[in-house]
């Protein structure tokens, strides 16, 4: 028996800390998200992360390690294939996946789309593999003059859906984004379907906070829909919900922003709501990392690290903290997609005298199997739990 009633799981989405041994075969030899943002921004200040002992887990231009960490530190890598954001979430929460997600890196095969817009009754365009940003430059005024939804995919499993918002209404972009989803099972089981809504006019397109994410469900248990079973309550905060198309969730607050998500979660600290708090913050991702913007990216981390302090303090005695990474997404590569990377991984409580180290994790599943033993249910398949060193 531990002594701990609640977890919060808060993960930084993308703030990988260098490339996994098998980083080339998914092109993404080079990589560290974290790394090469300092480097590129001649270093970082992160003096809250720094003390918790971000800078023992790697080199972090900025960053120094320190010798007395008031959190314990390491690594994990990703025991899946793949580096997409649902195979990273259901690892963290005890899944491992023999087989990545399908891509489509030359855009949806004519049975698909055909099929899709018979069932929508309206005509796409766009079926290329492009980023957000620049899809809806390249094709938003011919949708303002068609009415037809953008359609694209990426190196990831995503079928997503442009509509601008005076086009095609939200309800009726997430109708269609729900019909895409119920086609696309079985041998064409994309990860999730994403709704884009946009607005503005050429030149001066902006994508909304409007997003919203279509999963598949987990095709086995996990750590959260074991908390379910032993009357546990499981808080996900931010996109966590889309991400197990809700299963083993019983409560879900929405986030437009990082801010917004720690001012939430900071709110949710102050009385239990849940046992499990599962939160994403997902500005490093979306905003910088598949924009290739170090700049963003490195005041995203910095604007995590200063209101670190207010977490910290929210947290009760019988609480632990895990931050960690669902993958990377390097700003500084050529590429605009997700990088095959080690995540960090840092557990506090407020009883910690000193940090040490808890070493490289061979699988994200260690999360959900330190969860499983730090609440008291039963564990997932795999997966070591590290509440020894707690």
């Amino acid at each position: 028996m531990n002594n701990y009633k609640r977890v919060i799981l808060l993960i930084l989405d993308s703030v990988g800390v260098g490339e996994l041994p098998d980083a080339e075969q998914y092109g993404d030899k080079g990589a560290n998200t974290v790394g090469n943002v300092a480097e590129f921004c001649n270093g970082l200040t992160l003096p809250n992360l720094q003390e918790m002992g971000l800078g023992n887990i790697i080199d972090i231009k900025g960053v120094d390690p320190v010798e007395k960490p008031t959190a314990h530190y390491g690594k994990m890598a990703e025991a899946s294939a793949g580096k997409d954001t649902t195979t990273g979430h259901w690892e963290l929460a005890g899944l491992q996946l023999e087989s990545p997600f399908r891509t489509y890196p030359n855009g949806f095969p004519n049975e698909i789309i055909n099929k899709f817009q018979a069932k929508i009754g309206r005509e796409v365009i766009g079926n290329i593999p492009a980023s957000g940003t620049k899809i809806i430059e390249d094709y938003g005024d011919e949708h303002l003059r068609t009415g037809k939804p953008i359609v694209y995919t990426s190196a990831d499993s995503v079928f997503q859906i442009a509509a601008h918002e005076q086009v095609i209404p939200l309800d009726e972009l997430y109708t269609i984004c729900q019909i895409a989803r119920e086609m696309l099972h079985g041998e064409h089981a994309v990860a999730r379907v994403i709704a884009r809504p946009f607005i503005g006019s050429p030149g001066s397109f902006e994508r909304t906070t409007n997003r919203k994410d279509y999963s598949v469900s987990p095709p086995d248990k996990t750590v959260l829909d074991n908390l379910i079973a032993a009357d546990r309550k499981v808080l996900g905060i931010g996109k966590i919900s889309d991400i197990f198309n809700c299963q083993g969730i019983t409560s879900s607050i929405k986030t437009k922003s990082n801010l917004e998500g720690l001012q939430i979660l900071e709110k949710q600290l102050a009385e239990f709501t849940a046992d499990l708090v599962f939160a994403n913050l997902v500005d490093f991702d979306m905003l910088y990392g598949h924009r290739n913007d170090p700049v963003g990216y490195a005041n995203a981390l910095k604007e995590v690290d200063a209101y670190l302090p207010k977490i910290l303090n929210s947290l009760q005695d019988t609480d632990l903290l895990i931050i960690t990474a669902d993958h990377g997404c390097d700003p500084t590569m050529v590429s605009t997609d997700h990088s095959r990377e080690y995540v960090p991984l840092l557990a506090y409580h407020n009883s910690i005298k000193q940090g040490s180290s808890l070493g490289v994790r061979a699988t994200f599943v260690d999360v959900a199997a330190t969860i499983a033993e730090a609440l008291n249910v039963n564990p997932t398949k795999n997966g070591t739990s590290f509440l020894h060193y707690m």
